[in-house]
């Protein structure tokens, strides 16, 4: 069995934020097992696993990714959306757009010490879409 839903994160501030709760209230029931593909319809924001519980964890990657990929590169000829915008485009390609999440007795079956993040590489990125495809 295949499904499919298509929901929106609200819009967060330019940073890593842990939307694992945003995510899950957004799901149908989940199969007693199977798998859960997520997919962010953007090219300036990412999702990725990390860290659930220090908050300092989404913090630091901020700072890594802007010493990773700076701003205002005088090469960068992508530049008419603005100073944070093909940085994100980068940052983007780096972290990925998806993430496959394995379910079992009908729960994501995530580590305990992991959550999901949207990362946010725009100023004002806006409402983010996601699509979640569930198989099983």
């Amino acid at each position: 069995m295949v499904s499919q839903v298509e929901f929106t994160l609200k819009a967060k501030n330019r940073g890593f934020h842990l939307v694992t709760d945003e995510i899950e209230r957004n799901l149908p029931d989940l199969p007693d097992a199977g798998i859960l593909n997520l997919f962010i319809k953007h090219t300036s924001a990412a999702l990725t696993i990390n860290e659930n519980a220090d908050p300092d964890v989404r913090t630091d990657m901020e700072s890594i990714f802007n010493r990773l990929v700076k701003e205002r590169e005088p090469y960068y000829v992508h530049t008419l959306e603005g100073s944070d915008d093909m940085p994100a485009h980068a940052k983007a390609t780096i972290t990925g757009v998806s993430l496959t999440i394995p379910i079992t007795r009908g729960r994501l079956n995530l580590g305990t010490w992991q959550g999901i993040y949207l990362c946010e590489f725009r100023n004002y990125g806006g409402n983010r879409k996601i699509v979640a495809t569930i198989i099983g």
